[in-house]
């Protein structure tokens, strides 16, 4: 393997490595893999904007990404080129709202040379004493929006998601670096957990900031780090309200939706009934005529095309 520190630049003004006290905590939130309702993403801004930081380290994209395969946006204007959206992959010392700096490792997940990187970031771990590292994204889960935001937690130890009931039982998935992250650093005996949100399935295209509301309100119970989320649960209670008009438009919609909470409200009647975690994908996703997610994803957006086009009429 090639050096992993020739992978990044570390910027000279960035937290010295520590010697002694409690590290800092590591957050990462990276683009490009699942990530439904933006969470991740709008929980990583949502850090960026509303808390003082500064630039630790920098990696080099264009030894990790594949361009072809996710193409940076540019903008064309008449005659000439005006803008390019640099990818970029950053990690950042961040200060919370009492004054304790973190971690935010944020940016495009790189497509290629995985072990590779994450040798290095387990190089930057070491040196700066990280003593606990935390990822954030979004599902697509077969909830409904009228009921809430719930989290599954995973870790490299039991003890840190002691108390939290498991809602998926075992499933085979596509490997990522977020997750392939955690698993290695497990097996280097590091702490190391993620919250992966449960969005529902009909929004997971769309912004849903209730989700990142969720993960950073998990990432505060997880650690000692202080995280207002103001800001996104009050936008949260805008999109709620935003989408109960609209389901209350369509009788068709109301009826899905109305599925999706009766699933839901006898999925957890009957674990708490049994006393056991059960398992949430099995328990909605189950025989009983339900709609698919496929299915209700299809009514809402075959709903919102109706509704755009309704806009686009003039009035009489």
């Amino acid at each position: 393997m090639l050096d992993p520190r020739d992978l990044y630049t570390r910027d000279s003004t960035g937290p010295a490595p520590r010697s002694e006290g409690p590290g800092p905590v590591l957050v990462h939130a990276l683009t490009g893999f699942v990530d439904a309702g933006h969470a991740g993403r709008l929980a990583r801004d949502h850090l960026l904007e509303g808390f003082e930081h500064r630039t630790v380290a920098t990696f080099d994209v264009d030894t990790l990404l594949d361009y072809r395969s996710r193409r940076p946006v540019m903008v064309f204007e008449a005659d000439h080129w005006v803008s390019y959206d640099d990818p970029a992959l950053v990690l950042h010392e961040v200060v919370d709202a009492a004054g304790q700096p973190f971690l935010l490792l944020e940016g495009a997940e790189p497509d290629v040379q995985w072990e590779r990187f994450i040798a290095a970031v387990t190089g930057l771990v070491e040196e700066l004493g990280v003593r606990l590292t935390i990822g954030l994204h979004g599902i697509p889960m077969g909830v409904p929006h009228t009921r809430p935001t719930n989290v599954t937690a995973h870790a490299t130890r039991t003890e840190l998601v002691a108390g939290r009931e498991p809602w998926i039982g075992t499933v085979q998935v596509p490997g990522s670096v977020v997750n392939l992250l955690e698993y290695r650093l497990g097996q280097g005996g590091r702490d190391a957990m993620g919250f992966a949100v449960h969005v529902p399935h009909y929004l997971a295209q769309a912004e849903y900031p209730a989700a990142a509301a969720a993960l950073l309100d998990n990432v505060a119970a997880a650690t000692d780090l202080v995280l207002p989320t103001t800001a996104l649960h009050t936008a949260a209670e805008r999109t709620r309200a935003e989408l109960d008009a609209q389901v209350a438009e369509s009788p068709d919609v109301a009826g899905v939706v109305a599925a999706l909470e009766q699933q839901y409200d006898a999925f957890l009647a009957t674990r708490a009934e049994s006393g056991s975690g059960g398992e949430l994908l099995a328990g909605l996703s189950g025989p009983g005529g339900f709609p698919t997610a496929d299915e209700l994803g299809a009514e809402f957006e075959r709903f919102l095309a109706d509704q755009a086009r309704r806009g686009d009429q003039p009035e009489a």
